[in-house]
Protein backbone atom coordinates (compact mmCIF):
# COMPACT_ATOMS: atom_id res chain seq x y z
CA UNK A 1 0.00 0.00 0.00
CA UNK A 2 1.23 3.48 -1.08
CA UNK A 3 2.20 5.87 1.96
CA UNK A 4 0.16 8.86 2.40
CA UNK A 5 1.62 12.00 2.23
CA UNK A 6 0.88 13.64 5.70
CA UNK A 7 2.67 16.71 5.02
CA UNK A 8 0.24 17.63 1.71
CA UNK A 9 -0.99 21.00 3.80
CA UNK A 10 2.25 21.47 5.76
CA UNK A 11 2.92 24.87 4.10
CA UNK A 12 -0.25 26.35 4.30
CA UNK A 13 -1.13 24.75 7.91
CA UNK A 14 2.19 26.57 9.00
CA UNK A 15 0.65 29.59 7.90
CA UNK A 16 -2.77 28.89 10.01
CA UNK A 17 -0.35 28.40 12.77
CA UNK A 18 0.82 32.14 12.34
CA UNK A 19 -2.89 33.05 12.68
CA UNK A 20 -2.56 33.97 8.83
CA UNK A 21 -6.75 34.30 8.06
CA UNK A 22 -6.15 33.68 4.33
CA UNK A 23 -4.25 30.34 5.16
CA UNK A 24 -6.92 29.50 7.26
CA UNK A 25 -10.12 30.62 4.65
CA UNK A 26 -8.20 28.15 1.93
CA UNK A 27 -7.85 25.35 4.36
CA UNK A 28 -11.64 25.87 5.36
CA UNK A 29 -12.75 26.29 1.74
CA UNK A 30 -10.44 22.70 1.13
CA UNK A 31 -12.44 20.67 3.46
CA UNK A 32 -15.92 22.44 4.88
CA UNK A 33 -17.98 20.63 1.69
CA UNK A 34 -16.91 17.28 3.16
CA UNK A 35 -17.17 17.99 6.96
CA UNK A 36 -20.56 19.93 6.56
CA UNK A 37 -21.48 16.38 4.53
CA UNK A 38 -20.35 13.80 7.02
CA UNK A 39 -21.99 16.45 9.96
CA UNK A 40 -25.49 16.47 8.13
CA UNK A 41 -25.04 12.15 7.66
CA UNK A 42 -24.39 11.97 11.08
CA UNK A 43 -26.83 14.44 12.67
CA UNK A 44 -29.61 14.35 9.89
CA UNK A 45 -29.99 17.81 10.65
CA UNK A 46 -28.94 20.83 8.57
CA UNK A 47 -28.69 23.71 10.95
CA UNK A 48 -27.03 21.45 13.72
CA UNK A 49 -24.45 20.02 10.72
CA UNK A 50 -23.37 23.75 9.84
CA UNK A 51 -23.50 24.71 13.88
CA UNK A 52 -21.02 21.63 14.16
CA UNK A 53 -19.09 22.23 11.17
CA UNK A 54 -18.32 25.63 12.75
CA UNK A 55 -17.06 24.40 15.75
CA UNK A 56 -15.30 21.95 14.42
CA UNK A 57 -13.33 24.23 12.56
CA UNK A 58 -13.10 26.48 15.68
CA UNK A 59 -11.54 23.98 17.69
CA UNK A 60 -9.28 22.71 14.78
CA UNK A 61 -7.47 26.19 14.60
CA UNK A 62 -7.20 26.72 18.07
CA UNK A 63 -5.49 23.71 18.37
CA UNK A 64 -3.76 23.59 15.35
CA UNK A 65 -0.30 23.63 17.25
CA UNK A 66 -1.18 20.20 18.92
CA UNK A 67 -1.27 18.78 14.99
CA UNK A 68 2.07 16.94 14.95
CA UNK A 69 1.47 15.04 11.33
CA UNK A 70 0.70 11.82 12.47
CA UNK A 71 -1.73 11.80 10.08
CA UNK A 72 -3.39 13.80 7.31
CA UNK A 73 -5.28 17.01 8.26
CA UNK A 74 -8.28 15.74 6.83
CA UNK A 75 -7.97 12.68 9.23
CA UNK A 76 -7.34 14.39 12.05
CA UNK A 77 -10.00 17.12 11.51
CA UNK A 78 -12.83 14.35 10.56
CA UNK A 79 -11.66 12.96 14.04
CA UNK A 80 -12.71 16.28 15.29
CA UNK A 81 -15.77 16.19 13.90
CA UNK A 82 -17.18 13.37 14.33
CA UNK A 83 -16.57 13.63 18.18
CA UNK A 84 -18.32 16.59 18.04
CA UNK A 85 -21.51 15.22 15.94
CA UNK A 86 -21.26 12.37 18.67
CA UNK A 87 -21.53 15.22 21.27
CA UNK A 88 -24.14 16.66 19.86
CA UNK A 89 -26.76 13.61 19.34
CA UNK A 90 -25.22 13.08 23.35
CA UNK A 91 -26.55 16.42 24.84
CA UNK A 92 -29.86 15.93 22.81
CA UNK A 93 -30.03 12.62 24.31
CA UNK A 94 -30.92 10.65 21.09
CA UNK A 95 -30.63 6.96 22.51
CA UNK A 96 -27.71 5.02 20.07
CA UNK A 97 -29.03 1.66 21.27
CA UNK A 98 -31.42 0.14 18.60
CA UNK A 99 -34.18 -2.62 18.54
CA UNK A 100 -33.08 -6.11 18.46
CA UNK A 101 -34.73 -7.36 15.89
CA UNK A 102 -36.47 -6.27 11.98
CA UNK A 103 -38.43 -7.94 9.72
CA UNK A 104 -36.59 -10.08 7.32
CA UNK A 105 -36.61 -9.39 3.09
CA UNK A 106 -38.45 -12.83 1.82
CA UNK A 107 -37.49 -11.37 -1.40
CA UNK A 108 -34.27 -10.56 -2.58
CA UNK A 109 -34.57 -10.25 -6.73
CA UNK A 110 -33.83 -6.65 -7.22
CA UNK A 111 -30.73 -5.46 -8.83
CA UNK A 112 -28.80 -3.52 -6.16
CA UNK A 113 -26.81 -1.75 -9.34
CA UNK A 114 -29.94 0.02 -10.05
CA UNK A 115 -30.55 2.30 -7.30
CA UNK A 116 -29.62 6.03 -7.76
CA UNK A 117 -27.77 7.83 -5.20
CA UNK A 118 -30.36 10.27 -4.56
CA UNK A 119 -32.34 7.90 -3.28
CA UNK A 120 -29.98 6.00 -1.25
CA UNK A 121 -29.15 8.99 0.26
CA UNK A 122 -32.49 9.76 0.84
CA UNK A 123 -33.20 6.20 2.36
CA UNK A 124 -29.90 6.52 4.76
CA UNK A 125 -31.61 9.76 6.26
CA UNK A 126 -34.46 8.02 6.83
CA UNK A 127 -32.51 5.22 9.29
CA UNK A 128 -33.13 5.98 12.95
CA UNK A 129 -30.13 7.60 14.20
CA UNK A 130 -27.93 4.89 15.70
CA UNK A 131 -27.89 2.87 12.41
CA UNK A 132 -27.60 6.00 10.31
CA UNK A 133 -24.76 7.11 12.66
CA UNK A 134 -22.92 3.41 12.13
CA UNK A 135 -23.91 3.12 8.62
CA UNK A 136 -22.30 6.37 7.89
CA UNK A 137 -19.30 6.22 9.91
CA UNK A 138 -18.49 2.49 8.61
CA UNK A 139 -19.66 2.34 5.20
CA UNK A 140 -19.16 6.22 3.65
CA UNK A 141 -16.37 7.37 6.37
CA UNK A 142 -14.25 4.14 6.20
CA UNK A 143 -13.94 3.78 9.99
CA UNK A 144 -13.91 0.28 11.24
CA UNK A 145 -16.07 -1.39 13.84
CA UNK A 146 -13.30 -1.04 16.75
CA UNK A 147 -13.29 2.53 15.84
CA UNK A 148 -16.77 2.72 15.73
CA UNK A 149 -17.17 1.11 18.92
CA UNK A 150 -14.75 3.83 20.84
CA UNK A 151 -16.09 6.26 19.34
CA UNK A 152 -19.84 5.48 20.54
CA UNK A 153 -18.61 4.04 23.68
CA UNK A 154 -20.58 0.68 22.68
CA UNK A 155 -18.98 -3.09 21.82
CA UNK A 156 -17.48 -3.97 18.60
CA UNK A 157 -20.32 -6.55 18.12
CA UNK A 158 -22.84 -4.22 18.96
CA UNK A 159 -21.47 -1.42 15.80
CA UNK A 160 -21.32 -5.01 13.45
CA UNK A 161 -24.66 -6.29 14.42
CA UNK A 162 -26.27 -2.49 14.33
CA UNK A 163 -24.79 -2.20 11.04
CA UNK A 164 -26.07 -5.42 9.53
CA UNK A 165 -29.03 -4.24 11.01
CA UNK A 166 -29.38 -0.52 9.06
CA UNK A 167 -28.05 -2.25 5.79
CA UNK A 168 -31.23 -4.37 6.30
CA UNK A 169 -33.38 -1.93 7.36
CA UNK A 170 -32.42 0.19 4.23
CA UNK A 171 -33.36 -2.19 2.25
CA UNK A 172 -37.02 -2.43 3.22
CA UNK A 173 -36.53 1.16 2.77
CA UNK A 174 -35.63 1.30 -0.56
CA UNK A 175 -37.50 -2.24 -1.67
CA UNK A 176 -41.00 -1.56 0.03
CA UNK A 177 -42.60 -4.79 0.27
Amino acid sequence: MANINVYIHAPLIEECRKGNSKAQFRLYNQYSKAMYNLAYRILNNREDAEDILQEAFVECFKNLGSFRFESTFGAWLKKILVNKCINQLKKKKIDLTLCESLPTIENEEENENNYDTGKIFKGIEMLPDGYRIILTLYLLEGYDHSEISQILGISESTSKSQYSRAKEKLRNILIPN
